[in-house]
């Protein structure tokens, strides 16, 4: 995968730091919760299900280690996703050339501080964050050191609800701004993907995958090296030639603009309130929170 990312044209290869001791164990998760009317308050993640499914993804240092190592081989750079408080040291040590920290994340005071004296090149997720948590975190950062990237924290993101008018409103916090793209390739291509880059997105992540759609977890919205080489190509157009191009394969694209100041969907805002909190550090036998 590393490889192929490289080939494909990717500037980075990043691995989450996702590991399932540090999961946390809240009791509305286990059966969520539902009004009698029908709406729902939490959604239902049991934590024992839940720490199964990720014990078999869990990496270990090592692990973190050869991957920093095997991108510098491919000639592609090294990016891991900080989930809990006291970690960046460890990728400081492994040699990896940048840090993620996703949308739930985003106001994660204390983790931010962390990432920021141990980073100079950062990337930030936004997605189900509000605005005065973005205009905090970007405080935290020198001018330049971290990039802001918009995200709809719906998996996968339907095409009308993309609202990518708010990669020009997140400018006034970071140099760079771009986009998370969690749409489905299957069903929408990569309509999603192109308009952003079409609208002057510095920035482009998506998951990326090197199996068929149905044999991995985040298959419905990962992107092959063959989709990732035609993003390449695409974001090296002229300015023109991507619209005439964007035109063509996507006369609606005006449905993505959406909103650059608006609420938070109520799917949004379930995955905000189980996301946020999911995982915490462990020190001296307690769990300490990334906040």
């Amino acid at each position: 995968m590393v490889h192929e990312a490289a080939e494909s044209g990717a500037d980075y290869a990043k691995i989450q730091a996702l590991r399932s001791t540090e999961l946390s164990q809240r009791e509305r998760f286990e059966n969520g919760i539902t009004d009698t009317d029908g709406t729902v308050r939490a959604i239902k993640r049991p934590y024992e299900a839940e720490r199964e499914r990720l014990a078999k993804l869990d990496l270990s240092d090592a692990d973190e280690q050869w991957f920093a190592d095997e991108c510098k081989r491919a000639g592609v750079k090294s990016m891991i996703t900080a989930f809990t408080r006291f970690s960046t040291q460890r990728f400081v040590a492994a040699g990896f050339d940048a840090v993620k920290v996703a949308s739930y994340d985003c106001k994660s005071v204390a983790l931010l501080q962390e990432v920021a004296a141990n980073f100079k090149t950062v990337y930030i997720s936004t997605g189900a964050t509000l605005d005065e948590e973005i205009s905090t975190a970007s405080k935290i950062f020198v001018r330049g050191q971290a990039s802001f990237l918009h995200c709809v924290t719906i998996y996968p993101t339907p095409l009308d609800q993309l609202h990518l008018n708010r990669m020009a409103w997140m400018k006034q916090f970071s140099n760079q701004v771009g986009f998370s793209d969690h749409t489905a390739p299957a069903s929408t291509d990569l309509r999603a993907s192109k308009l952003a880059i079409t609208l002057g997105a510095d920035v482009l992540e998506r998951h990326f995958t090197i199996l068929e759609p149905h044999e991995t977890r985040d298959g419905a919205v990962s992107a092959t090296p063959k989709q990732m080489q035609e993003l390449r190509d695409f974001s090296l157009l002229s300015v023109d030639e991507r619209k005439a191009k964007l035109d063509h394969e996507w006369p609606e694209w005006q449905i993505g603009l959406g909103q650059d100041i608006r609420p938070l969907s109520p799917t949004e805002l379930l995955n905000r309130d189980y996301y946020a909190g999911r995982v915490a550090a462990w020190v001296d036998g307690e769990q300490v929170s990334n906040i």
